[in-house]
């Protein structure tokens, strides 16, 4: 006995694939069909080693230190303390600044947004036949698959 995987979305074409299995000598105890239910997670604030998706919250703070550092140090000319202690206010009030707007966007405005993880594959189909079998439906996937690419 050989067991064939595969994985498809979930579709009428399917549902009619595994009938015509069952109609060409497939017992239907033989056929094993997975639903899968793909998780939902939300984007998290903070990146670590092993996850990482692509989003950076200092960046923004980032620009934002840079331009009010340089408006402070320009500012800080004119008054007391001078441009460096005006400039070091400006980057740190900026850099805070801008990370509270990423933390904003992406908590309050993007919450309803959320990520799936891994691919869209929702059932996991198995069979279970002689090798002679095997050879047939493999063709026969394959010709499915085929034709459902072009549709």
């Amino acid at each position: 006995m050989v067991q064939i995987f595969s994985t498809f979305e979930h579709s009428t074409n399917l549902e009619i694939a595994i009938t015509e299995l069952e109609k060409n000598g497939i017992k239907k105890e033989n056929i094993f069909a997975v639903p899968l239910t793909n998780r939902k997670t939300e984007r998290r604030l903070f990146d670590s080693i092993h996850n990482a998706d692509g989003i950076s919250l200092i960046s923004t703070g980032a620009t934002l230190g840079t331009a009010f550092a340089v408006i402070g140090a320009s500012v800080g000319f004119k008054l007391a303390w001078g441009p460096i202690y005006c400039g070091l206010i400006g980057a740190i009030s900026g850099f805070f600044l801008g990370v509270c707007i990423d933390i904003f966007y992406y908590k309050v405005i993007k919450k309803k947004q959320r990520q799936l993880r891994g691919k869209n594959s929702e059932v996991i189909l198995v069979i279970e036949c002689d090798e002679t079998q095997a050879i047939r439906w493999r063709i026969f996937c394959g010709i499915i698959m085929h034709s459902g690419r072009h549709e």
